[in-house]
């Protein structure tokens, strides 16, 4: 607390009169942890804190839809951040997961990373075809442009982001062409063609919505592209979940095999937040469709609470 003797007459005790004010307002900001883009000057770190409520409740949601379905703890991997409240809860956040078509974000960011005048001049044949492979993972799309771009290059610029790191359990990785293709590198840490965990894919769509991809400019166009509005939702997965709810979103899903995943930015009816969820088993589209509508409960009306 800051503490002087007012006096209109004196300039230091104005001056720290107003220093006052501004502490309190500082302080009542940060208690609440909720101001208009609060997240903007958000890092999703290493040490970023765990919000111990809301990482109970994840947990007792994970662990319900576990027993509903027959999976294990190896078997799922949640996260989820508030951006209103920067509430945040992982489990198993750092743990590398092959990882499907979730990783053609990076193909994404590497396009716009490696053509930034695409920001604010790309044409509409491209928009829509960029707009197919991250919208309803189109992977002939996907095709095209990690070959136009390189795979060691779309990685570097993932790398560049700190989006794989090797003291951390890996991250999202881009070693193979989708669909037919001989080229392929293994991430380091698991061999996956393909993979990501749970905190990088958060911290991408964090990055996103925060502008610090590529440049405002470019992220602005990627999110665009993520909407793609002449492009239908895959009615899968958190979608499907969230099927009926006042809510906008964007996401990557991914599917092979046993391998089920999405990633997702929710907005609406006063909502805003990051879902990323990953399974290893024949009923993770179900765990997902649950985990989102679960989820997104906790989400409503629950802004003010710790």
């Amino acid at each position: 607390m800051v503490l002087c003797r007012s006096s209109t007459k004196n300039p230091l005790a104005f001056f720290c009169l107003m220093l006052a004010v501004v502490l309190c307002v500082a302080g009542s900001v940060s208690a609440s942890g909720q101001t208009n883009n609060s997240f903007v000057n958000y890092t999703l770190d290493y040490d970023a804190l765990i919000n111990p409520s809301l990482q109970v409740r994840l947990e007792k949601i994970d662990a319900d839809l576990r027993g509903k379905y027959g999976m294990t703890t190896a078997q799922t991997a949640v996260g989820v951040l508030d951006l209103n409240t920067l509430r945040l809860a992982m489990i198993h956040p750092d743990r590398g997961e092959y990882a499907a078509s979730v990783p053609k974000v990076g193909i994404l960011l590497a396009y716009f990373q490696m053509h930034p005048e695409a920001a604010t001049n790309l044409n509409a044949q491209t928009r829509h075809e960029l707009g197919l492979m991250a919208k309803v993972s189109n992977n002939e799309m996907a095709a095209k442009f990690s070959r136009e771009l390189g795979l060691k290059q779309i990685q570097a610029v993932l790398n560049s982001y700190h989006f794989y790191d090797t003291n951390h359990g890996g991250g999202i990785w881009v070693g193979k062409h989708y669909g037919q293709g001989d080229e392929r590198y293994g991430d380091p840490i698991g061999d996956n063609s393909h993979a990501a965990t749970v905190r990088q894919l958060l911290r991408y769509f964090l990055m996103l919505e925060r502008g610090k991809l590529v440049s405002p400019a470019a992220s602005k166009t990627m999110r665009e592209i993520f909407a793609s509005p002449d492009i239908p939702h895959d009615d899968i997965k958190f979608v499907k979940g969230l099927e009926g709810r006042d809510v906008q979103i964007i996401r990557k899903w991914g599917s092979w095999e046993d391998w089920f995943h999405d990633t997702a930015v929710v907005t609406g009816g006063g909502r805003h937040y990051i879902l990323v969820g990953l399974t290893k088993h024949p009923k993770g589209d179900e765990y997902l469709v649950d985990l989102a509508k679960a989820v997104d409960d906790l989400m409503v009306g629950n802004g003010s609470k710790n």
